[in-house]
């Protein structure tokens, strides 16, 4: 009888198109082992919002295997000490993983290397990092040329089945109760609006998609109302690796439309940021663009108004509706409508004059589908410190966002206090004179905002 495979799942919890999974399957008994390592990654070890979704995700894999003859592994520590442990009970010398391009994941990948036989696999993107390089072999930097350099590698890879059944192994090694990591939020519970909000899982995630599909049209359209449900939503799902980009390409290359066409730009971008990490994997700590370093941002550590300003971001209390509004929706869903993600980013970094890494920090404990380098690449492109940025010059009118892309009815629902306001004022109360008393005022006037972010642009230029 062939030896036990490993199976390392990181964020690819699912059966399908899990080519760690269809690969060890064929090569004998499976072991499939799922390590909580929250020291490798410092700062950035899973927020609370994802612990909330890995828990669910987790369940919902372990029934899956269970239906295959087959068991979940879970083990916490770290990550090459508990694989190896796990590959040693059963007699393994073998692991199957699914590349991550994720600074920690990648020195743990080297170190484990150094222990077991492991052979990657590339199954979490459309094409694995670095293969999609300019004429002189070079990763690219700017998305533009990636983007169109991508498309031109089309199609993609085919999609992989499911095992049926699993080969199980003579003994399974220890494995951890789920429960015990008290990964779900007690005391207080906040997940109550998440868990309304989301269905976690592989069945799940493709529920969803087949929801979506006779949206995806509408898409380029739809995707910046924020009143409208018109956000394929997928983000989570394709995170936790519950479905994967290459099978969501494939169900949906048959459209011809303009929404198509966005969308799979959006799963490109995806890539892009893997890119990007790999070739800067500090990325979601240090600004790709040093001056910026030197420029005059107001810390909360040192600065009671920049303190009170950022809880009043956080809390979504800015007097600033769409910005409260969004702030208040991560909060009780996990998730941001994408168009309003962009306008709380810039006001926390151009009128707050706050450091992006204090959003991205938030952000990352606040999202179901923070992701290392999506959320790093998004925060730099509005700080204008990215490698591919926005300019700092150009700064986000937050009450011309609102009223343009008709966030009224989005309000409303995050911000009941103004549900009563009619559509002209809702967007800026204090400037109708229907401000409810129950809501603030604003934190700092746009143009007072503006300017004051300029000059520190300025002065930083000077220096």
């Amino acid at each position: 009888m062939s030896k036990p495979q490993i199976v390392w799942l990181r964020r690819d919890l699912r059966m399908a198109d899990n080519p760690a999974l269809y690969h060890a399957a064929e090569a004998g008994p499976v072991v499939c082992v799922y390590v909580l390592d929250d020291d490798a990654p410092g700062e950035h070890k899973l927020g609370g919002a994802a612990r909330w979704w890995l828990h669910h995700s987790l369940e919902s894999l372990s029934k899956s295997l269970g239906k295959r003859n087959a068991e979940l592994i879970l083990r916490r520590g770290d990550a090459v000490e508990e694989l190896t442990a796990c590959a040693n009970a059963v007699g393994a010398t073998a692991v199957h993983a699914n590349r991550h391009y994720e600074p920690w994941w990648v020195r743990a990948q080297d170190e484990l290397a150094d222990e077991l036989d492991l052979t990657f696999y590339d199954g979490n993107y459309l094409f694995p990092a670095g293969h999609v390089a300019t004429g002189s072999g070079e990763p690219y930097k700017i998305y533009t040329p990636f983007y169109k350099a991508t498309r031109a590698e089309f199609p993609p890879r085919d999609t992989l089945p499911g095992p049926e059944e699993l080969s199980s192994p003579d003994d399974w090694p220890a494995s951890d109760d789920l429960a015990d990591w008290n990964l779900l939020p007690t005391k207080p519970d906040w997940s109550g609006g998440i868990a309304n909000f989301w269905e976690v899982g592989e069945e799940a995630a493709h529920q969803r998609l087949s929801e979506w599909e006779g949206d995806v049209g509408d898409y380029e359209d739809r995707r910046n109302l924020p009143s409208e449900d018109g956000s394929s939503r997928m983000s989570p799902h394709l995170h936790h690796g519950e479905i994967t980009p290459v099978q969501i390409w494939h169900a949906l290359k048959h459209k011809r439309s303009d929404g198509w066409q966005t969308y799979e730009s959006e799963l490109v971008w995806r890539d892009y940021a893997q890119n990007v990490i790999c070739q800067f994997p500090d990325y979601g700590r240090e600004s790709y663009r040093e001056d910026y370093e030197k420029l005059s941002w107001r810390d909360p550590d040192s600065d009671d108004d920049a303190a009170s300003d950022l809880r009043a971001w956080q809390k979504g209390e800015t007097g600033y509706p769409i910005v409260d509004a969004g702030m208040r929706q991560l909060w009780q869903t996990g998730w941001m409508h994408n168009r309003v993600r962009m306008i709380t980013a810039s006001f926390l970094i151009k009128h707050l004059l706050i450091d992006w890494r204090r959003g991205e920090q938030w952000f990352w404990d606040c999202l179901v589908d923070a992701d290392y380098g999506s959320n790093s690449v998004n925060w730099q492109w509005n700080a204008g410190t990215g490698v591919d940025a926005n300019m700092f010059s150009r700064i986000m009118a937050p009450l011309t966002q609102s009223e343009k892309f008709d966030a009224a009815a989005y309000i409303r629902t995050y911000v009941p206090e103004l549900a009563g306001l009619p559509d002209e004022a809702i967007h800026d109360p204090e400037s109708h004179d229907c401000r409810p008393e129950d809501y603030p005022t604003k934190l700092i006037a746009h143009k007072e905002g503006r300017e004051r972010a300029l000059d520190a642009y300025r002065a930083m230029k000077d220096d």
